[in-house]
């Protein structure tokens, strides 16, 4: 294998800079280690952000993630760490991250933290559940 981990995190320009929409990114396979015990631990990253000029390079962001498989970090800090990485990287409109952390102990812990541009507040949210479904026949 040729590729290394990387802690630097690579951008693109946002194709859709006009408008607000949503990047949902599921990472099922983060690891890093105790600080405590060394032992690993797993957790599956949940990424959701509105871009404002700039986008999340997938492979870097991948060769980023791997960057901590050998780091020892509590879940809370590890989770504050790489969303203070990857917003100051990309400088979103909002940006949060869930770090939903295997069982440990008997004992399942998930960390949401979230950074958003001052002054930007989010379109009203459209609920499509709201609206009656299609359906090939008429009431």
């Amino acid at each position: 294998m040729n590729e290394q981990p990387a802690p630097a995190l690579a951008t693109f320009p946002n194709p859709a800079p006009q408008r607000d929409y949503h990047i949902h990114m599921e990472i099922p396979e983060f690891t890093c280690l105790c600080p405590k015990t060394g032992q690993p631990d797993f957790a599956t990253l949940l990424l959701d952000y509105i871009p404002d000029r700039s986008c999340l390079e997938l492979k870097s962001l991948k060769l980023f993630i791997w960057s901590f498989r050998d780091t020892g970090c509590f879940h809370e800090d590890v989770t504050n760490r790489i969303l203070d990485r990857l917003a100051d990287a990309t400088e979103p409109r909002y940006m949060r991250l869930t770090a939903r952390f295997y069982v440990r102990g008997g004992i399942f812990t998930t960390v949401v933290a979230e950074r958003r541009m001052p002054g930007w507040t989010p379109a009203p949210a459209v609920h499509l559940a709201d609206f009656p479904s299609q359906s090939n026949t008429r009431n």
